[in-house]
């Protein structure tokens, strides 16, 4: 049932987001101003690897592991786990969650690389919708839509300013994001870091699916 989510970059760049799709032997890869990922059906390949490298010097690869033949360069893993909800969550709200418009992108592209400025490009908006809280006309949490294939949607940018930790914010976005997809009629995925013990706790508290792990390839060139 879920077994597009094996190759998640794969399957969503030659569906719903194959408009971002640069294709390079067996893998495709988003564009880098997007996303810096590839991934393919199989695995991927170490010419599709190099000539993905003329253009973005640091990505990942989803998957398996891919080859590299005699290209010179680092690669490192990263073990996530991946979750996928199958109902919707059903608490209640505290917070007003707005969703972030174009004009909101400059502050919201300046949040997260303040947290996690490597997985988001300038263009990263373009992936889905992004929602967030606001104190005092300050944004101090995030969530939104990132991979996205016909049928599914993955639940990225999970971020809480450190001033605002355990008030919740998260568990509202997470549900919020999850409610907005399950609307569209399509399923809720994630990945989470596997060495990240309380977001797991959390998406699993909420009712989300352990489906198993999946490694992420890191290739700096």
């Amino acid at each position: 049932m879920y077994g597009k989510l094996d190759n998640p970059v794969y399957h969503s760049l030659n569906e719903y987001h194959e408009k971002f799709c640069f294709n390079f032997g067996d893998t495709k890869f988003y564009n880098p101003e997007v996303a810096s990922f590839g991934g393919a059906a199989m695995v991927s390949k170490a010419e599709d690897i190099t000539e993905y490298t003329k253009i973005c010097d640091d990505f990942l690869i989803f998957g398996e592991r891919p080859g590299l033949g005699n290209l010179k360069t680092d690669l490192s893993q990263l073990v996530c786990d991946q979750y996928v909800l199958e109902n919707p969550i059903n608490i209640d709200f505290t917070e007003e969650i707005i969703e972030l418009k174009e004009e909101n992108h400059g502050e919201l592209l300046a949040f997260v690389m303040k947290f996690y400025p490597y997985y988001f490009k300038a263009r990263t908006p373009e992936l889905g919708r992004y929602f967030g809280i606001f104190k005092d006309g300050q944004l101090v949490a995030v969530t939104g839509e990132r991979m996205q294939m016909n049928d599914m949607t993955e639940v990225s940018a999970v971020i809480t300013d450190t001033d605002h930790l355990g008030k919740g914010l998260a568990k509202q976005l997470v549900t919020f994001v999850s409610g907005k997809i399950f609307e569209d009629g399509k399923t809720p995925f994630l990945h989470v870091a596997e060495s990240n013990t309380g977001a797991k706790m959390l998406y699993e508290k909420l009712g989300f699916m352990h489906r198993g792990k999946i490694n992420l390839w890191g290739v700096k060139r």
